[in-house]
């Protein structure tokens, strides 16, 4: 019994990564095909309304959930996504693209329903393994999510979000008939773990220096993560001539480094040289990766250099991103274990929306070039060269604040982790 509501709540968010990342290599082409004519920077806004929505109903689902149960909002959420995918896959206008994003995003914040559901059915022994199904799903989703948008896209580029919509509609009906509810009427509302209170959460953090250095790093860790995949696959188009199937492939490829680092090695590396060690590097290499992606092309490294240059991406990522979280455990004690992963969550969100707007706001139309559609469509190499930079900048900054972080409050960690862990 405790293991069959675990299987169900890794399918279900492992089927809303898995839409996430067919959307990823498939919509900035769907969106700039025939009907709709929409801009590259259009194209980022599409990807920042759905971290907007992420970011406003995540908390609004979590205290819907201990109120009503954590069944039913997962249940109705899970609808939600896959009608939002219905409205993409069957769109004519431009404004149903916006609809079903919108609509994605806001079912889309049952992650903190998912992670509330765990806390009640794990004990605290098991609550850490517990959590990590939900790390594992957001991996494998990024891995096979763009590589399935890539391949399904051959049979129509409006393919892939139909194939996301059935497989929400038979993960709800699996939902329905497996998954128990958690929450009795005796049962206290876990608000922290629901992720209710994220903005005054985050706002009370932010005043402690320590929670503050580290949020701000992650929050700039995501946003140049998020800039770069809202830019990538406009960049291989125009710079390679690739389409969606071409992209889905090499997030595929960035998604399973992502996973051998953060499911197998990076306990040994954080043992060995220590979280902060592991965020300086990670952002150096994330930083020099963002700024030389873009002078590879056809004739300047090729396929190879674009291996390369995506898998410093995905190793300065995945380097950092855990050790921040552990970072932020580290940094409270035990009570507030659950309010400063809230935050981080919190954080991220913002920075998935941010990211995507400022990749939509430096992507200018100048240059035209024929895009997979066989149409003319515009943007310009000096855009994706500012683009690529500012994200580069962003982690820079985010390396010269970790090795500020670590000369400052490094040594106060050996001093209180035995009171943190209390």
């Amino acid at each position: 019994m405790k293991r069959s509501p675990l299987v169900v709540i890794f399918t279900t968010v492992f089927v809303d990564l898995l839409g996430f990342g067919i959307v990823i290599p498939v919509l900035p082409f769907y969106a700039e095909g025939t009907q709709f004519n929409a801009t590259p920077r259009t194209v980022g806004l599409l990807f920042a309304s759905y971290s907007v929505m992420q970011l406003l109903f995540s908390p609004v689902l979590g205290r819907l959930s201990d109120k009503y149960g954590r069944r039913p909002v997962l249940l109705i959420s899970i609808i939600g996504t896959g009608i939002g995918f219905l409205i993409l896959g069957f769109a004519t206008t431009l404004w149903m693209l916006f609809v079903g994003r919108i609509l994605d995003g806001i079912s889309g914040g049952n992650i903190s329903t998912a992670q509330a559901y765990i806390a009640d059915i794990t004990s605290k022994e098991d609550r850490a393994k517990g959590m990590g199904l939900l790390g594992a799903a957001f991996g494998l989703g990024f891995i096979f999510g763009p590589a399935i948008g890539g391949i399904l896209s051959r049979w129509g580029i409006h393919v892939p979000f139909l194939f996301a919509a059935g497989l929400c509609f038979a993960n709800a009906i699996l939902l329905y008939f497996t998954l128990p509810e958690t929450v009795t009427p005796d049962h206290p509302a876990r608000v922290s773990a629901a992720g209710g209170r994220g903005l005054s959460q985050l706002i009370n953090s932010l005043r402690q220096p320590r929670i503050g250095f580290i949020l701000t790093i992650y929050f700039l860790f995501i946003v140049a993560f998020s800039i770069m995949t809202t830019v990538f696959s406009l960049y291989t188009m125009f710079r390679f001539g690739y389409d969606a199937h071409h992209n889905g492939y090499l997030f595929a490829y960035v998604g399973l480094i992502a996973v051998i680092i953060q499911g197998v090695l990076i306990g040994r590396l954080v043992k060995r040289f220590g979280e902060l060690a592991l965020v300086i590097v990670g952002a150096l290499f994330f930083a020099g990766s963002l700024f030389a992606v873009p002078f590879v092309g056809p004739n300047t490294g090729g396929l190879l250099a674009l291996l390369v240059g995506g898998g410093i991406f995905s190793l300065g990522n995945s380097l950092s991103t855990p050790a921040l979280n552990s970072l932020a455990s580290k940094s409270v004690g035990a009570a507030d274990q659950g309010g400063v992963m809230g935050v981080m969550q919190s954080a991220g969100s913002l920075a998935r929306a941010v990211g995507p707007s400022i990749a939509a706001v430096l992507i200018h139309s100048t240059i035209p070039y024929v895009g997979a559609d066989g149409k003319p469509h515009h943007m310009s190499d000096h855009s994706l060269f500012v683009t690529f930079w500012t994200g580069s900048v962003i982690m820079f900054l985010a390396f010269l604040l970790a090795v500020y972080f670590r000369r400052v409050h490094a040594p106060k960690y050996s001093e209180t982790d035995a009171v943190a862990a209390a």
